[in-house]
Protein backbone atom coordinates (compact mmCIF):
# COMPACT_ATOMS: atom_id res chain seq x y z
CA UNK A 1 0.00 0.00 0.00
CA UNK A 2 1.40 3.31 -1.09
CA UNK A 3 1.82 6.00 1.71
CA UNK A 4 -1.15 7.95 0.66
CA UNK A 5 -3.33 4.95 1.25
CA UNK A 6 -1.98 3.11 4.09
CA UNK A 7 1.07 2.66 6.09
CA UNK A 8 1.85 -0.69 4.51
CA UNK A 9 4.00 -1.80 7.13
CA UNK A 10 2.56 -4.86 8.13
CA UNK A 11 3.33 -8.76 7.08
CA UNK A 12 -0.24 -10.04 6.22
CA UNK A 13 -1.39 -9.88 3.13
CA UNK A 14 -5.29 -8.94 2.19
CA UNK A 15 -7.50 -10.46 -0.29
CA UNK A 16 -10.46 -8.05 -1.17
CA UNK A 17 -12.93 -10.03 -2.99
CA UNK A 18 -15.43 -8.17 -5.35
CA UNK A 19 -18.23 -10.60 -5.23
CA UNK A 20 -17.28 -11.86 -1.87
CA UNK A 21 -20.67 -13.82 -0.91
CA UNK A 22 -20.79 -15.68 -4.65
CA UNK A 23 -19.71 -19.35 -5.21
CA UNK A 24 -16.37 -18.89 -6.12
CA UNK A 25 -15.51 -16.34 -3.19
CA UNK A 26 -17.38 -18.85 -0.62
CA UNK A 27 -15.46 -22.18 -1.49
CA UNK A 28 -12.29 -19.90 -1.78
CA UNK A 29 -12.89 -18.36 1.67
CA UNK A 30 -13.99 -22.09 3.05
CA UNK A 31 -10.75 -23.68 1.57
CA UNK A 32 -8.81 -21.18 2.61
CA UNK A 33 -9.77 -21.50 6.63
CA UNK A 34 -9.25 -25.32 6.07
CA UNK A 35 -6.17 -24.89 4.68
CA UNK A 36 -4.97 -23.10 7.66
CA UNK A 37 -6.49 -25.35 9.79
CA UNK A 38 -5.40 -28.43 8.50
CA UNK A 39 -7.88 -30.47 7.84
CA UNK A 40 -7.83 -30.38 3.86
CA UNK A 41 -4.64 -30.83 1.59
CA UNK A 42 -3.92 -28.41 -0.92
CA UNK A 43 -5.40 -30.44 -3.97
CA UNK A 44 -5.77 -28.40 -6.50
CA UNK A 45 -3.74 -25.39 -5.70
CA UNK A 46 -0.72 -24.45 -8.26
CA UNK A 47 1.26 -22.97 -5.96
CA UNK A 48 2.39 -25.88 -3.63
CA UNK A 49 3.60 -27.33 -6.38
CA UNK A 50 7.76 -28.07 -6.32
CA UNK A 51 8.62 -25.33 -8.50
CA UNK A 52 7.42 -22.70 -5.92
CA UNK A 53 8.80 -24.37 -3.20
CA UNK A 54 11.56 -21.75 -2.97
CA UNK A 55 9.58 -18.16 -4.40
CA UNK A 56 9.01 -15.93 -2.19
CA UNK A 57 5.21 -16.74 -1.75
CA UNK A 58 2.74 -15.24 1.23
CA UNK A 59 1.73 -18.49 3.68
CA UNK A 60 -2.14 -19.70 3.96
CA UNK A 61 -1.96 -18.10 7.56
CA UNK A 62 -0.60 -14.87 6.49
CA UNK A 63 -3.88 -14.45 3.74
CA UNK A 64 -6.45 -11.63 5.62
CA UNK A 65 -10.00 -11.37 3.83
CA UNK A 66 -12.21 -9.25 3.04
CA UNK A 67 -14.55 -7.81 0.00
CA UNK A 68 -17.36 -5.89 -1.27
CA UNK A 69 -20.85 -7.71 -2.06
CA UNK A 70 -24.31 -6.29 -3.20
CA UNK A 71 -26.03 -9.22 -1.66
CA UNK A 72 -26.48 -9.66 1.91
CA UNK A 73 -26.85 -13.43 1.98
CA UNK A 74 -24.18 -14.39 5.04
CA UNK A 75 -21.23 -16.60 4.27
CA UNK A 76 -22.24 -19.31 6.66
CA UNK A 77 -25.35 -19.40 4.80
CA UNK A 78 -24.04 -19.47 1.51
CA UNK A 79 -21.49 -21.98 2.48
CA UNK A 80 -24.44 -24.35 4.09
CA UNK A 81 -25.86 -24.00 0.55
CA UNK A 82 -22.57 -24.76 -1.32
CA UNK A 83 -22.55 -27.87 1.22
CA UNK A 84 -25.89 -29.33 0.22
CA UNK A 85 -24.89 -28.96 -3.61
CA UNK A 86 -21.95 -31.31 -2.84
CA UNK A 87 -19.08 -28.40 -3.25
CA UNK A 88 -18.31 -27.73 0.25
CA UNK A 89 -17.80 -31.13 2.62
CA UNK A 90 -19.98 -31.20 5.69
CA UNK A 91 -17.09 -31.65 8.24
CA UNK A 92 -15.21 -29.37 6.90
CA UNK A 93 -18.02 -26.41 7.19
CA UNK A 94 -18.21 -27.84 10.65
CA UNK A 95 -14.94 -26.71 11.25
CA UNK A 96 -15.07 -23.52 9.51
CA UNK A 97 -18.22 -21.74 10.91
CA UNK A 98 -16.55 -19.87 13.51
CA UNK A 99 -14.04 -18.44 10.60
CA UNK A 100 -16.93 -17.43 7.90
CA UNK A 101 -18.44 -15.26 10.74
CA UNK A 102 -14.86 -13.09 11.09
CA UNK A 103 -14.81 -12.83 7.54
CA UNK A 104 -18.00 -11.91 6.91
CA UNK A 105 -18.07 -9.13 9.62
CA UNK A 106 -15.25 -7.80 7.02
CA UNK A 107 -17.71 -7.29 3.84
CA UNK A 108 -18.83 -4.44 2.99
CA UNK A 109 -21.80 -3.26 1.02
CA UNK A 110 -20.31 -3.17 -2.78
CA UNK A 111 -21.83 -0.80 -5.68
CA UNK A 112 -24.87 -1.18 -8.03
CA UNK A 113 -25.97 1.00 -10.82
CA UNK A 114 -29.33 0.67 -10.05
CA UNK A 115 -29.53 1.58 -6.25
CA UNK A 116 -26.53 4.21 -6.49
CA UNK A 117 -27.58 7.52 -6.78
CA UNK A 118 -25.06 10.59 -7.99
CA UNK A 119 -21.66 10.44 -9.78
CA UNK A 120 -19.38 7.95 -9.67
CA UNK A 121 -16.89 9.58 -8.08
CA UNK A 122 -18.14 9.33 -4.50
CA UNK A 123 -19.29 5.40 -4.91
CA UNK A 124 -15.65 5.02 -6.23
CA UNK A 125 -14.07 6.57 -3.31
CA UNK A 126 -15.77 4.66 -0.57
CA UNK A 127 -15.42 0.99 -1.68
CA UNK A 128 -11.56 2.54 -2.03
CA UNK A 129 -11.61 3.51 1.51
CA UNK A 130 -13.51 0.44 2.25
CA UNK A 131 -9.99 -1.47 1.16
CA UNK A 132 -8.03 1.08 2.70
CA UNK A 133 -9.66 0.97 6.53
CA UNK A 134 -9.61 -3.01 6.12
CA UNK A 135 -5.27 -2.69 5.33
CA UNK A 136 -4.73 -0.13 8.04
CA UNK A 137 -7.25 -2.16 10.96
CA UNK A 138 -5.14 -5.15 10.11
CA UNK A 139 -1.88 -4.10 9.64
CA UNK A 140 -1.06 -5.19 5.66
CA UNK A 141 1.54 -4.71 3.57
CA UNK A 142 -0.46 -4.99 0.74
CA UNK A 143 -3.70 -6.04 -0.77
CA UNK A 144 -4.72 -7.51 -3.64
CA UNK A 145 -8.30 -6.92 -5.55
CA UNK A 146 -10.06 -10.07 -7.44
CA UNK A 147 -12.87 -9.60 -8.83
CA UNK A 148 -15.71 -13.06 -8.59
CA UNK A 149 -18.77 -10.88 -9.21
CA UNK A 150 -21.07 -12.07 -12.06
CA UNK A 151 -19.88 -11.52 -15.68
CA UNK A 152 -20.97 -8.75 -17.59
CA UNK A 153 -21.85 -7.59 -20.87
CA UNK A 154 -19.56 -6.31 -23.41
CA UNK A 155 -18.70 -2.65 -23.53
CA UNK A 156 -19.12 -0.57 -25.63
CA UNK A 157 -16.82 2.12 -26.32
CA UNK A 158 -16.86 5.40 -24.47
CA UNK A 159 -14.47 8.36 -25.30
CA UNK A 160 -14.35 8.54 -21.64
CA UNK A 161 -12.60 5.50 -21.10
CA UNK A 162 -9.65 6.77 -23.20
CA UNK A 163 -7.80 8.77 -20.56
CA UNK A 164 -7.63 9.09 -16.77
CA UNK A 165 -8.37 12.65 -17.05
CA UNK A 166 -11.70 11.99 -19.11
CA UNK A 167 -12.67 9.35 -17.64
CA UNK A 168 -12.35 11.09 -14.05
CA UNK A 169 -14.64 14.22 -14.85
CA UNK A 170 -17.05 12.13 -16.32
CA UNK A 171 -17.04 10.09 -13.40
CA UNK A 172 -17.84 13.54 -11.44
CA UNK A 173 -20.95 14.09 -13.82
CA UNK A 174 -23.89 13.05 -11.31
CA UNK A 175 -26.10 12.19 -14.85
CA UNK A 176 -23.05 9.39 -16.16
CA UNK A 177 -23.16 6.05 -15.59
CA UNK A 178 -19.50 5.78 -17.49
CA UNK A 179 -18.29 2.61 -15.72
CA UNK A 180 -19.72 -0.84 -15.16
CA UNK A 181 -19.44 -2.23 -11.59
CA UNK A 182 -16.41 -4.22 -12.43
CA UNK A 183 -14.51 -1.32 -14.14
CA UNK A 184 -15.78 0.96 -10.94
CA UNK A 185 -14.01 -2.04 -8.71
CA UNK A 186 -10.81 -2.01 -10.35
CA UNK A 187 -10.57 1.84 -10.09
CA UNK A 188 -11.25 1.61 -6.92
CA UNK A 189 -8.53 -0.73 -6.39
CA UNK A 190 -6.02 0.55 -7.84
CA UNK A 191 -7.13 3.92 -5.67
CA UNK A 192 -6.47 2.24 -2.99
CA UNK A 193 -3.13 0.84 -4.01
CA UNK A 194 -3.87 -2.56 -4.82
CA UNK A 195 -2.92 -5.01 -6.95
CA UNK A 196 -6.16 -6.46 -9.83
CA UNK A 197 -7.07 -9.94 -10.31
CA UNK A 198 -9.87 -9.91 -13.21
CA UNK A 199 -11.42 -13.57 -12.63
CA UNK A 200 -13.99 -12.85 -14.96
CA UNK A 201 -14.39 -11.73 -18.47
CA UNK A 202 -15.80 -8.84 -17.48
CA UNK A 203 -14.50 -5.55 -18.67
CA UNK A 204 -12.42 -4.69 -15.18
CA UNK A 205 -9.39 -3.20 -15.75
CA UNK A 206 -8.81 -3.13 -19.48
CA UNK A 207 -10.08 0.51 -20.23
CA UNK A 208 -7.06 2.26 -21.48
CA UNK A 209 -8.14 5.04 -18.72
CA UNK A 210 -7.28 2.38 -16.00
CA UNK A 211 -4.21 1.02 -17.28
CA UNK A 212 -2.66 4.22 -17.37
CA UNK A 213 -3.43 4.59 -13.79
CA UNK A 214 -2.17 0.84 -12.67
CA UNK A 215 1.01 2.07 -14.53
CA UNK A 216 0.81 5.43 -12.90
CA UNK A 217 0.74 4.19 -9.55
CA UNK A 218 3.26 1.05 -10.54
CA UNK A 219 1.05 -1.83 -9.87
CA UNK A 220 0.85 -5.28 -11.34
CA UNK A 221 -2.74 -6.62 -12.58
CA UNK A 222 -3.93 -10.40 -13.87
CA UNK A 223 -6.42 -11.97 -16.04
CA UNK A 224 -8.95 -12.38 -17.69
CA UNK A 225 -11.97 -14.92 -17.12
CA UNK A 226 -10.31 -18.15 -15.18
CA UNK A 227 -9.30 -20.89 -17.24
CA UNK A 228 -11.31 -23.92 -15.07
CA UNK A 229 -13.03 -26.74 -17.41
CA UNK A 230 -13.65 -26.48 -21.15
CA UNK A 231 -11.23 -24.13 -22.24
CA UNK A 232 -8.44 -25.87 -20.02
CA UNK A 233 -8.99 -28.98 -21.99
CA UNK A 234 -8.92 -26.54 -25.40
CA UNK A 235 -5.86 -25.52 -24.32
CA UNK A 236 -4.55 -29.28 -23.91
CA UNK A 237 -5.79 -31.11 -26.87
CA UNK A 238 -5.61 -28.09 -29.67
CA UNK A 239 -1.90 -28.06 -29.82
CA UNK A 240 -1.57 -31.96 -30.06
CA UNK A 241 -3.73 -31.88 -33.06
CA UNK A 242 -1.40 -28.56 -34.56
CA UNK A 243 1.81 -31.14 -33.47
CA UNK A 244 0.80 -33.78 -35.65
CA UNK A 245 -0.25 -31.99 -38.20
CA UNK A 246 -3.88 -33.15 -38.65
CA UNK A 247 -6.51 -30.41 -39.75
CA UNK A 248 -9.16 -29.54 -37.23
CA UNK A 249 -12.31 -29.04 -39.28
CA UNK A 250 -14.79 -27.83 -36.50
CA UNK A 251 -14.83 -27.59 -33.21
CA UNK A 252 -18.16 -27.53 -31.70
CA UNK A 253 -18.85 -26.80 -27.93
CA UNK A 254 -22.11 -26.79 -25.55
CA UNK A 255 -22.04 -25.54 -21.84
CA UNK A 256 -24.62 -26.82 -19.57
CA UNK A 257 -25.34 -25.11 -15.99
CA UNK A 258 -27.32 -23.81 -13.33
CA UNK A 259 -26.95 -21.69 -10.38
CA UNK A 260 -26.00 -18.26 -10.62
CA UNK A 261 -23.95 -18.14 -13.50
CA UNK A 262 -26.69 -19.91 -15.43
CA UNK A 263 -29.18 -17.26 -14.80
CA UNK A 264 -26.25 -14.83 -15.49
CA UNK A 265 -25.48 -15.96 -19.02
CA UNK A 266 -29.09 -16.94 -20.14
CA UNK A 267 -28.68 -13.38 -21.16
CA UNK A 268 -27.26 -13.12 -24.04
CA UNK A 269 -26.22 -9.78 -23.25
CA UNK A 270 -23.87 -11.08 -20.67
CA UNK A 271 -23.01 -14.70 -21.87
CA UNK A 272 -21.18 -12.81 -25.12
CA UNK A 273 -17.98 -11.58 -22.86
CA UNK A 274 -18.07 -15.66 -21.96
CA UNK A 275 -18.16 -16.50 -25.52
CA UNK A 276 -15.93 -14.08 -27.19
CA UNK A 277 -12.90 -15.14 -24.25
CA UNK A 278 -13.49 -18.76 -24.97
CA UNK A 279 -13.63 -18.51 -28.85
CA UNK A 280 -10.52 -15.78 -28.63
CA UNK A 281 -8.64 -18.61 -27.51
CA UNK A 282 -9.66 -21.18 -29.65
CA UNK A 283 -8.99 -19.47 -32.53
CA UNK A 284 -5.46 -18.19 -31.74
CA UNK A 285 -4.81 -22.23 -30.87
CA UNK A 286 -6.23 -23.39 -34.71
CA UNK A 287 -6.79 -20.38 -36.86
CA UNK A 288 -9.47 -18.37 -37.72
CA UNK A 289 -10.88 -20.53 -40.29
CA UNK A 290 -12.05 -23.31 -38.12
CA UNK A 291 -15.53 -23.39 -37.38
CA UNK A 292 -16.37 -22.77 -33.89
CA UNK A 293 -20.14 -22.75 -32.94
CA UNK A 294 -20.37 -22.07 -29.06
CA UNK A 295 -23.67 -22.63 -26.62
CA UNK A 296 -24.36 -21.42 -23.33
CA UNK A 297 -27.49 -22.64 -21.90
CA UNK A 298 -28.99 -22.00 -18.41
CA UNK A 299 -30.54 -25.46 -16.62
CA UNK A 300 -31.43 -24.22 -12.80
CA UNK A 301 -31.75 -28.09 -12.46
CA UNK A 302 -28.34 -28.47 -11.88
CA UNK A 303 -27.01 -26.21 -9.52
CA UNK A 304 -23.40 -25.84 -8.99
CA UNK A 305 -22.83 -28.72 -11.81
CA UNK A 306 -21.11 -27.41 -14.87
CA UNK A 307 -21.05 -29.99 -18.08
CA UNK A 308 -19.59 -29.12 -21.17
CA UNK A 309 -19.98 -31.41 -24.38
CA UNK A 310 -17.44 -30.73 -27.47
CA UNK A 311 -17.53 -32.26 -30.68
CA UNK A 312 -14.11 -32.07 -32.62
CA UNK A 313 -13.80 -33.07 -36.67
CA UNK A 314 -10.46 -33.35 -37.90
CA UNK A 315 -9.11 -34.80 -41.08
CA UNK A 316 -6.28 -36.70 -41.23
CA UNK A 317 -4.15 -38.82 -43.91
CA UNK A 318 -5.33 -39.16 -47.46
CA UNK A 319 -8.39 -37.00 -46.39
CA UNK A 320 -9.79 -39.81 -43.52
CA UNK A 321 -12.38 -37.95 -41.11
CA UNK A 322 -12.42 -38.46 -38.05
CA UNK A 323 -13.48 -37.19 -34.78
CA UNK A 324 -12.85 -36.52 -31.10
CA UNK A 325 -15.44 -36.16 -28.53
CA UNK A 326 -15.17 -35.52 -24.70
CA UNK A 327 -17.36 -34.14 -21.87
CA UNK A 328 -16.19 -32.53 -18.88
CA UNK A 329 -18.60 -32.64 -15.68
CA UNK A 330 -17.39 -30.64 -12.40
CA UNK A 331 -17.74 -27.88 -9.61
CA UNK A 332 -16.67 -24.69 -10.65
CA UNK A 333 -16.50 -23.14 -7.61
CA UNK A 334 -13.99 -25.98 -6.50
CA UNK A 335 -12.15 -26.28 -9.64
CA UNK A 336 -11.45 -22.07 -9.49
CA UNK A 337 -11.52 -21.45 -5.75
CA UNK A 338 -7.99 -22.72 -5.29
CA UNK A 339 -6.69 -20.91 -8.77
CA UNK A 340 -8.39 -17.73 -6.72
CA UNK A 341 -5.77 -18.79 -3.97
CA UNK A 342 -2.91 -19.30 -5.97
CA UNK A 343 -3.57 -15.82 -7.87
CA UNK A 344 -3.61 -13.92 -4.31
CA UNK A 345 -0.33 -15.11 -3.46
CA UNK A 346 1.41 -14.96 -7.04
CA UNK A 347 -0.15 -11.49 -7.80
CA UNK A 348 0.63 -10.30 -4.03
CA UNK A 349 4.32 -11.58 -4.89
CA UNK A 350 5.08 -9.76 -8.07
CA UNK A 351 3.52 -6.89 -6.39
CA UNK A 352 6.60 -7.03 -3.68
CA UNK A 353 8.93 -7.91 -5.95
CA UNK A 354 8.02 -4.61 -7.59
CA UNK A 355 6.12 -5.77 -10.71
CA UNK A 356 4.06 -3.16 -12.56
CA UNK A 357 1.31 -3.16 -15.46
CA UNK A 358 0.03 -7.08 -16.94
CA UNK A 359 1.37 -9.97 -15.37
CA UNK A 360 1.72 -12.06 -18.72
CA UNK A 361 3.24 -15.42 -17.07
CA UNK A 362 0.15 -15.28 -15.37
CA UNK A 363 -1.34 -16.44 -18.46
CA UNK A 364 -1.90 -20.40 -17.45
CA UNK A 365 -4.70 -19.35 -15.46
CA UNK A 366 -7.04 -17.72 -17.73
CA UNK A 367 -8.75 -18.13 -20.79
CA UNK A 368 -7.84 -14.72 -22.43
CA UNK A 369 -4.77 -13.69 -20.58
CA UNK A 370 -3.55 -9.89 -20.40
CA UNK A 371 0.07 -9.56 -21.41
CA UNK A 372 0.59 -12.37 -23.44
CA UNK A 373 -0.46 -14.26 -26.40
CA UNK A 374 0.00 -17.86 -25.47
CA UNK A 375 -2.53 -20.13 -25.30
CA UNK A 376 -0.97 -23.58 -25.48
CA UNK A 377 -1.49 -24.78 -21.88
CA UNK A 378 2.52 -26.59 -22.04
CA UNK A 379 4.19 -23.52 -23.05
CA UNK A 380 2.32 -21.21 -20.41
CA UNK A 381 2.93 -23.99 -17.46
CA UNK A 382 6.52 -23.79 -18.75
CA UNK A 383 6.76 -19.63 -18.47
CA UNK A 384 5.09 -19.78 -15.02
CA UNK A 385 7.47 -21.99 -13.21
CA UNK A 386 10.06 -20.40 -15.02
CA UNK A 387 9.18 -16.72 -13.50
CA UNK A 388 8.29 -18.60 -10.05
CA UNK A 389 12.19 -19.41 -9.62
CA UNK A 390 12.57 -15.32 -9.86
CA UNK A 391 10.09 -14.65 -7.24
Amino acid sequence: MSERNGPGTGQGVGVWFVGARGSVATTAIVGLLALRARIVAPVGCVSELEPFADAALPGWDDLVVGGHDIVHTSLEKRAEQLAEAGVVPHRVLASVRGGLSEVDAEIRCGYHPATHGGAQAPAAERLAEDIRDFARRHGLARVVVVNLASTEAPLPHDPAHDSLAALEESMADPARTVLPPSSLSAYAALRAGCAYVEFTPSPGITLPALTELASREGLPYAGCDGKTGETLLRTVLAPMFSARALRVRSWAGTNLLGGGDGETLADPAHAGSKLESKARGLAALLGDEVTAPLHIDNVPDLGETKTAWDNVSFEGFLGARMSLQFTWTGYDSALAAPLVLDLTRLTSAAHAAGRTGPIGELAFFFKDPYGSEEHRFAEQARTLFEWAATL
